[in-house]
């Protein structure tokens, strides 16, 4: 019996556009000798669905869109399992259903409902109750999805109904751990089963998460047959039959660094949210700092130099280092750099206040007005002509409110939100070696040498550096990393070398601008601490660690 994968990027909500790429999947040329097509999780719908579960309507579409695809079945001969939620006794399930010659040959429920990190199934899915393998092809196959696989109970449960094969439809989310833990998870249910397994994961940026693909299987014998590659759409084929499973791919896994997993998955958010919510381009401040800098390359891989509009809006403040660096950074990407001064609008703005703030002493304000007219500016070039502004503040800017409401942080999505300074530092070299899987910018160095090499500042008045606010930011990453994390205590952190004070401060500086983050655009989920669906904190919140 031959099985393909189909790893394929589907839109969460386009139920019409998902059915056709079904079908189309159906009449590709890699299934043409295919016994069984095999999607991944809540295929028809898109993953998550969130409150789209909630709608009658929605979950009426979907079942059309299954009927339309077990009737496409009549004409190809092939088998498919194809992930959809279906409504059973006012109860919806999140399921997993076999059609083979033109029916429903078996539907799995998905009986272990996550509830934790990104995902709240609990919240539009009832479990399933029980575990049931199907005949097919005189084979007995069992279909737990996803989280089902993560203990051991529904796997045992398909070995005593006399599954010969797991097939598992996976939507697993990219995070930087995840790559291992994976498989580890995978091999520990074929290790107590002895019975091969083929892990079936979600490929697509949906709004922050990210799914990198990389299916596999795993014969009984606990070996790896093959993997599919991971951040691009591909068909995994296999054989199976009594003596286990066989490829005709290469073996091979995902041995992609780090580095490398992080900038495909920053690549790959942003481009899927710019063409799924169908915007025509982007538009980004490239202020000849390292943060516009490295988001400017992700967009360029992302979408290709042609869709790229880049700004300079400088001030007074802005060194000629600046615009040097800006103009080398936009040659190397083969993108247009426009220029706004905003002196004359600062100068405006300054007059019309000026009766209010009387003799009051310039501060912060004049520093956060420049940025907020950044932002008006940017946004207004948005409205013209349709392309969605990127914000570029990296993770330890927005920790710590190193970041302007409705100024920097204006912007429809941020590739870098879920990244450390440091790594901002560390992702710039990689790119400047490497090329991301199915990058559309240039080979070599895109961000200038002098960009990663020179101190970092916002240039908003003489001389200024990050460092005049904020530790260092090998420190400061250590200890906001402790704080987000791993959710570390004060006296814990203090124990690693840093002084009590500081820690403190950045502790507070962290909770206090939660109102700021919480107003601030999504972006790509890197970590399991991400601000937004996995760190839900307080906004309002006199917590303090005494500790």
């Amino acid at each position: 019996m031959k099985i393909v994968v189909a790893q394929l990027n589907n839109i969460v909500g386009d139920i019409q556009g998902n059915v056709d790429k079904v079908i189309q999947a159906l009449s590709d040329k890699k299934a043409i000798e295919t016994d069984l097509l095999v999607f991944s999780e809540l295929f028809i719908s898109g993953y998550p669905p969130e409150d789209l579960i909630l709608k009658n309507s929605f979950l009426d579409a979907c079942k059309i869109g299954l009927d339309s695809i077990v009737d496409f079945s009549k004409n190809v001969n092939k088998a498919l399992i194809i992930g959809v939620p279906l409504i059973e006794d006012n109860n919806v399930y999140n399921c997993s259903v076999l059609i083979d010659n033109g029916s429903i040959a078996g539907c799995s429920k998905k009986q272990n409902l996550p509830n934790y990190s990104v995902f709240d199934e609990k919240r539009v899915f009832s479990p399933g109750t029980y575990s049931e393998a199907f005949d097919f092809r005189n084979f007995r196959v069992g279909m737990p999805i996803c989280e089902d696989i993560w203990s051991r109970k529904v796997c045992d449960d398909l070995k005593r109904d006399g599954a010969d094969i797991i097939i598992s439809p996976n939507g697993s989310p990219f995070d930087r751990y995840k790559k291992n833990l994976r498989l580890e998870t995978a091999l520990e249910r074929v290790k107590e089963n002895r019975i091969p397994l083929i892990y079936a994961n979600q490929f697509g940026g949906q709004d922050e998460l990210v799914f990198d693909g990389s299916s596999f299987a795993i014969n009984s014998d606990l070996s790896i047959v093959s993997q599919a590659p991971a951040w691009e759409e591909s068909y995994l084929e296999f054989n199976f039959n009594k003596d286990g499973l066989s490829s005709s791919n290469p073996l091979t896994t995902n041995t992609n660094s780090e580095l490398s997993d992080i900038y495909s998955a920053m690549v790959l958010g942003l481009k899927d949210y710019v063409n799924k919510n169908n915007f025509p381009g982007i538009i980004l401040g490239l202020s000849g700092g390292i943060d516009s800098a490295l988001c400017a390359a992700i967009a360029v891989d992302a979408l290709g130099s042609d869709r790229v509009s880049c700004f300079m809006l400088p001030f007074r403040y802005t060194s000629e280092q600046s615009f040097i660096d800006a103009k080398g950074c936009a040659k190397n990407l083969n993108i247009e750099l426009g220029s706004l001064n905003i002196e004359d609008s600062f100068n405006s703005l300054e007059n019309v206040l000026a009766p209010f703030f009387k003799d009051l002493p310039k501060d912060v304000t004049e520093e956060n007005l420049q940025s907020r007219i950044r932002g008006v500016l940017l946004m207004a070039l948005s409205n013209k002509g349709g392309n969605m502004v990127v914000t570029t503040g990296n993770k330890s800017e927005v920790s710590v409110g190193y970041a302007t409401l409705y100024g920097d942080m204006n912007g429809g999505y941020n590739p870098i939100k879920d990244i450390y300074k440091t790594e901002v530092y560390a992702l710039s070299k990689w790119r400047n070696s490497n090329l991301p899987v199915g990058g559309l910018g240039p080979l070599g160095e895109v961000i200038p040498l002098s960009i990663i090499e020179k101190e970092p500042t916002a240039e908003l008045r003489d001389n200024q550096k990050d460092q005049d606010s904020l530790p260092p930011y090998d420190e400061l990453d250590d200890i906001l990393e402790s704080l987000i994390d791993y959710e570390m205590s004060v006296s814990d952190i203090v124990k690693k070398g840093h002084e009590k004070s500081l820690v403190k401060k950045i502790e507070n500086l962290l909770y206090v601008s939660e109102y700021k983050r919480r107003q601030s655009a999504p972006g790509v989920r890197i970590s399991q601490k991400n601000f937004g669906r996995d760190r839900r904190y307080p906004i309002t919140n006199l917590f303090r660690d005494e500790n």
